[in-house]
């Protein structure tokens, strides 16, 4: 069962890479974090920038995601707070506000059909619990000056045809939008503006020679001033400085058949929505009627009929009345997850440059890395010094995912625990 977003885009055919070459700047990863670093470079004026993709641009995260773009990082904004304080905080949340910016504004300037929706995302509240809204308001407004407006019970049912959540908070500044079609958009433009692009050229090796680096492939090599490692979640055996500072965590989305008139039966607008659970579910309307369902998290990849019967039943619960509905595409993918939940954005001792760790949040988080990235190889300004808070940390591989799944079981029973009241009555 193929992906929805695979299903309906038309990609150009790149070569592998062939014998040797050289490179000011060489992108290891032809996700959103290598592309965007990409035409970040392009865009200030950096030539000789190579971008090396395992498989497709877009195969991973980047192109298999619910398409939210608006504010914020995989940690809580509360954590960020806590961990960083109020300025620095305040400094790394708007440089996602910015993003969003930056977002809408490529879209434009390159002209990119990747079927935009501005029509905000919505906090749906899935615990009979005002105080959950009530505090995150609060905190939005005060700390990172930012109004998420208050959805009472009725005015989120005439929106959204279920009696499963009790209020919600409207985030106007957001839009959904197809991801791999804007993924596919941002290296198009960064080819024009002279980005060489390969594909189907896995990196084998990365060693230091002399003032640079040399990136091996089976097929050639790339010598290089600058290298950046943004493979995320499929990075294997390449750097393991940044690779054992990542867990590749399994999610999964599916898409219904068309709806037609019957979506509005269950979605009657155009936003995005996610809920307060820790492991939320998130879904969208498709302009042709469909509706795009995520959620879960896990260590295991599970195949596509599998995902669509666990989707499946997360969508009947919030809405029984499209029991009857069939499910067309369902896939799964990795993200790259950081222990503290962080991007990973900066340089290493070595040299090496790294974008990694975006989790489940990572439309705006992949576009600051890039701006960050571009902008201090550019030469005009380092990294933000607080994200040096958020560093490398070693994730333990096989007994991290176990804590990882451990966690994530944890905190669903939580939820369901705090959910009792209700399904008691």
């Amino acid at each position: 069962m193929q992906s929805y977003y695979e299903a309906t885009v038309e990609r150009p055919v790149r070569a592998a890479l062939a014998g040797n070459l050289s490179a000011n700047v060489c992108i290891v990863g032809g996700g959103l974090a290598g592309l965007s670093t990409a035409l970040g470079l392009a865009e200030r004026g950096v030539r000789d920038v190579v971008v090396v993709e395992a498989n497709q641009v877009g195969y991973g995260a980047s192109g298999r995601n619910g398409g939210f773009v608006f504010g914020g990082y995989s940690l809580d904004c509360a954590d960020l707070l806590r961990i960083l304080g109020p300025a620095r905080a305040r400094e790394l949340y708007a440089l996602t506000i910015d993003a969003v910016d930056l977002m809408r504004a490529r879209i434009q300037r390159y002209a990119i059909a990747c079927d935009a929706t501005d029509a905000g995302v919505i906090l749906a509240n899935w615990f009979d619990d005002p105080s959950r809204l009530d505090g995150q308001r609060r905190l939005m407004k005060d700390t990172f000056g930012v109004e998420w407006e208050p959805l009472d019970a009725a005015e989120l049912g005439a929106r959204l045809k279920t009696t499963r959540y009790h209020g919600g908070l409207f985030e106007r500044n957001a839009f959904h939008f197809h991801p791999l079609k804007y993924v596919l958009g941002v290296a198009r433009a960064a080819e024009a503006a002279g980005v060489r692009i390969v594909e189907q050229s896995p990196v084998a090796s990365l060693r230091r020679q002399g003032a640079g680096y040399v990136v091996g492939t089976a097929q050639g090599s790339i010598d290089a001033r600058h290298v950046v490692m943004a493979g995320g979640g499929y990075a294997r055996n390449v750097y393991r400085r940044v690779e054992r500072a990542v867990l590749p965590i399994a999610t999964y989305v599916m898409a219904t058949e068309p709806l037609g008139a019957r979506l509005a039966d269950a979605i009657d607008c155009r936003c995005a929505v996610y809920d307060t659970r820790f492991a939320f579910d998130y879904y969208r309307p498709l302009p042709d009627s469909r509706i795009l369902w995520g959620g879960r998290i896990s260590i295991l990849e599970r195949e596509p009929e599998a995902i669509a019967r666990l989707l499946r039943r997360d969508l009947l619960k919030v809405y029984p009345q499209l029991r009857d509905v069939r499910i067309e595409h369902a896939w799964g993918g990795l993200m790259s997850y950081a222990r503290h939940k962080m991007p990973q954005i900066g340089q290493s001792p070595d040299g090496v440059w790294y974008a990694v760790g975006f989790g489940g949040h990572g439309m705006a988080p992949t576009t600051v890395s890039g701006e960050l990235l571009a902008a201090a190889i550019a030469g005009e300004r380092p990294v933000p010094e607080a994200f040096a808070a958020f560093g490398l940390k070693h994730t333990f591989g096989a007994l991290g995912l176990a804590a990882a799944q451990l966690t994530y079981t944890a905190m669903q029973t939580r939820d369901a625990l705090a959910d009792r009241p209700r399904r008691a009555g």
